[in-house]
């Protein structure tokens, strides 16, 4: 058989066994792997222990490797490959709360009919098992067609994305001569614009950072101590409020600094691909772009950076009234970070910025909540054409370079703890509401992300 013949059978393969695959994904979906709530430690392990059972099944050398934290499944198929490859996915899941705003229990998925075609509903059906399952099925097929999988892949699967990756980077540098690859294939990203085939070549970092504000020993009354004693909550929001200026650029000293601007050839190439924010925002109820005046929507979604406020909280929020004065105040906020901006020194200067703002009376501390910078990756690789042209043949039209506003701190692991860039290939829709009530995924993009994944193998073979 020549190579486009064996191809045509892998696909085939894969179209004939769908119903299959897609049994296969209910009964891993209804693992309700949850790795932000202690309550869910088992299943979490459980979701693992069915990883390891499948891929041993396929005929890979698989494990569960054992954390601080919730495990790894890594397995292993035979070397001898043209060039060795990783591919990483994430088996956790978000949590499903607030339960009630969801049209059915989460961890009992759905095939649904809809207008638009038929979806998977369930937590975790796009982000990320039903993704992570588009290299799986991949896999399985080649296997069914040539008799044995291909050669020199590693497989690396993560029950602690959802949670903050703590085990992920020691996991790394312990295992790194096992682990180190060529390159490393990422499914956890999204088609641009619903339906384009898309390899995303840059990341934003991100520092994520908890501030607590306290002042009197108690809440106190608003009319015997308003305009004497100091109020946290106004102190935060005035911090807060300052940390951006008129025309909407972070006020933060040093922030801009390794902050990039695009080239003009990467410039005409976002340009081309008409990024439409107005349609972006429109299915979630807005319609006006914000951000930093004279930057167009698609710098300031990929390639510019950000400060937001996550959540707030202090003081009495129930129903009716209570005139008080309160004892504490707190915020989440966050930062993505582009080019070569430092988390650290980040952190350092809002940490300096709120403290600016502290009168005598009040304290404040500060919670770290993870930190990664921006990841820029090299396609000059061969891979990267390979595989764009594969994605073209797929979805009958070019694949599209392009960035995202969203961080994926593994791929910047991988770069700086096992020297590798990553390929960053999803298939997920924009409206698929993860990390939302009655998340689901596009059937069709699981049939054609498996597809996909067999045309990339093999054009990487």
């Amino acid at each position: 058989m020549t190579q486009d013949t064996t191809l045509d059978a892998v696909l085939d393969r894969l179209d004939r066994g769908l119903d299959a695959a897609l049994d296969r994904l209910c009964a891993f979906l209804r693992i309700p792997s949850i790795s932000t709530d202690p309550a869910h430690a088992g299943d979490v392990r459980a979701a693992a222990e069915w990883l390891r059972d499948e891929l041993a099944g396929l005929g890979f050398d698989a494990s569960i490797r054992d954390t601080a934290g919730h495990p790894m499944v890594v397995a292993r198929s035979q070397p001898g490959g043209a060039r060795p490859l990783l591919f990483y996915g994430h088996y956790d899941v978000q949590p499903v709360d607030p339960l009630s705003l969801w049209d059915r229990p989460p961890f009992d998925p759905l095939i649904d009919d809809t207008p638009d075609g038929k979806v998977i509903r369930a937590r975790g059906a796009s982000d990320d098992k039903g993704q992570l399952m588009t290299f799986v099925e991949a896999f399985r097929a080649w296997r069914d067609v040539h008799g044995e999988l291909p050669s020199d892949l590693i497989l690396l699967f993560e029950g602690e994305e959802e949670s903050g990756s703590p085990s992920l980077r020691p996991f790394l540098r312990d295992n790194a001569d096992e682990l180190r690859a060529s390159l490393a294939m990422i499914c956890d990203t999204e088609l641009f614009g619903g339906t384009r085939p898309a390899i995303v070549t840059q990341l934003r970092g991100l520092v994520g950072e908890e501030v607590v504000i306290r002042g009197a020993d108690r809440d106190l009354h608003s009319g015997l101590f308003g305009g004497l004693a100091a109020n946290p909550i106004m102190v935060l929001a005035q911090a807060l409020a300052a940390l951006k200026d008129a025309d909407g650029r972070v006020t933060l000293p040093g922030f801009y600094d390794g902050v990039q601007d695009l080239t003009p050839d990467l410039r005409r190439d976002w340009e081309s691909l008409g990024f439409d924010a107005g349609a972006m925002l429109g299915r979630v109820g807005l319609s006006d772009p914000i951000g930093e005046r004279g930057r167009t929507p698609v710098e300031m979604a990929w390639n510019r950076p950000t400060a937001e406020i996550n959540g707030i909280a202090g003081g009495y929020a129930g129903e009716g009234f209570k005139t008080v004065l309160p004892a504490e105040a707190r915020a989440k906020v966050s930062f993505r970070l582009t080019g070569t901006q430092d988390p650290a020194a980040i952190r350092a200067a809002f940490r300096d910025h709120v403290r600016g703002f502290l009168p005598p009376d009040c304290t404040v501390e500060f919670h770290e909540h993870g930190g990664s910078p921006a990841s820029v990756m090299d396609t000059s690789d061969p891979a990267f054409t390979a595989a764009r042209r594969a994605l073209g043949d797929e979805w009958g039209q070019d694949a599209a370079f392009i960035g995202s506003g969203g961080s994926i701190p593994i791929a910047g692991d991988f770069k700086s703890i096992l020297g590798m860039d990553s390929m960053l290939v999803g298939f997920a829709r924009d409206d698929d509401r993860i990390h939302s009530p009655n998340e689901k995924y596009d059937v069709n993009s699981f049939a054609k992300g498996a597809r996909s994944w067999a045309r990339i193998i093999a054009a990487l073979r």
